[in-house]
């Protein structure tokens, strides 16, 4: 088993991470309307570099202003959100953490009433949570200028001193609208089969790539299947494969539960990190992520194949997670929380309020 806490060198760039625990990106709804990172959202992210996790990852980071996904949302759209975003990054690396901000579009899950367009998407397409809403098809110049987009994030941060970014191509947001085969009924360069579905994704991570440094880190989040979508496990193994070949450096596997297991058309079962270990074998960096909670789970973890593991509702709670796995028998306490508690690991009111929707998280 791989030691949480021993460094870890990302291979391409030579990055040193001083563990491998990393914060994933959570939703928190604590930055201001124009997508200016708040003191509340600044104090609850330094906060865990402080408390010694090894990455720090940013909220979900909109990079457009019509692509946003909710109130609160960080923004990396516009200059105007440079001083907060510099000021972050250089606490982060303060305090020791290596620093990612998540670039992300809703597509067909940007609400009208909070960004006063109509969603947008590879296809028409009707979200369940966008209220009988349907979404516009995108043209081609449309989103060639998304691509730009994304690579103009993709400067800003490294611009601010962020170590790297993560692509968010998972939880059904615009990159994975493409990669469905439900939600992309194209039939031009942006569409069709596998490959073609892929190509958005390509093209934001080729544009990245050739307006950022050698040293700046790239990765992916993607979710192994999205049934609503169309995507399903041998299709986001393909295209982690081919994500190696785009130049990434690392594929976060976002399980949603470390334990779950999928069964393939031979009857092989194996957890989805496994799968992902096994297709990749060695050729990128593996983050898993999904209800990690103590030493068990992250050993687990590591023995199906994760060179990293993130956490979002364990360092929801404890800040300093990546301290408390150490000791033979030690084991982060779990929720429910009070919201005393929360406040103490550095939640705001609102992020407190937004958790209280998780059910079972904070004591009523």
């Amino acid at each position: 088993m791989n030691d949480v806490l021993s460094e870890f060198t990302f291979p391409r760039t030579g990055l040193t991470v001083r563990n491998r625990t990393v914060l994933a990106a959570l939703t928190n709804k604590q930055s201001h309307d124009d997508g200016v990172l708040s003191d509340e959202e600044h104090h609850w992210l330094t906060l865990r570099s402080k408390g010694g996790f090894g990455i720090v990852t940013t909220a979900a980071a909109n990079v457009t202003e019509h692509g946003r996904g909710w109130e609160g949302e960080l923004g990396v759209w516009s200059d105007h959100q440079l001083p907060g975003l510099t000021r972050l990054a250089s606490e982060l690396s303060v305090h020791g953490a290596v620093s990612l901000a998540q670039l992300f579009h809703g597509g067909m899950r940007a609400p009208i009433e909070l960004t006063g367009v109509q969603p947008v998407s590879a296809s028409e397409n009707t979200d369940s949570s966008m209220k009988g809403v349907t979404s516009r098809e995108l043209t081609h110049t449309e989103i060639e200028s998304i691509i730009i987009s994304f690579g103009d994030a993709a400067v800003r941060c490294e611009e601010a001193g962020f170590s790297g970014i993560e692509l968010h191509g998972a939880h059904s947001y615009l990159i994975s609208q493409f990669l469905g085969m439900k939600t992309n009924r194209r039939n031009d360069q942006w569409g069709g089969d596998l490959l073609g579905r892929s190509m958005l994704l390509k093209h934001i991570i080729q544009n990245v790539r050739a307006r950022t440094s050698e040293n700046f880190v790239v990765g992916v989040r993607l979710s192994p299947t999205i049934r609503d979508l169309g995507i399903e496990l041998h299709e986001t193994l393909q295209i982690a494969q081919w994500c190696v070949e785009w130049g990434l450096d690392f594929i976060h596997v976002s399980c949603w539960d470390v334990y779950q297991t999928k069964t393939d058309q031979n009857g092989q079962e194996m957890s989805l990190t496994r799968w992902f270990s096994q297709h990749l074998n060695g050729r990128i960096p593996i983050i898993t992520t999904g209800k990690i909670w103590d030493q068990e789970d992250v050993k687990f973890a590591f023995d199906e194949g994760a060179d990293l593991v993130g956490v979002g509702r364990a360092g929801i709670a404890h800040y300093d997670w990546p301290r408390q796995l150490e000791g033979e028998h030690s084991s982060p306490t779990k929720p429910p929380f009070s919201v005393e508690h929360l406040k103490k690991a550095g939640l705001s009111d609102t992020f407190v309020t937004y958790m209280s929707r998780w059910d079972g998280f904070v004591l009523p």
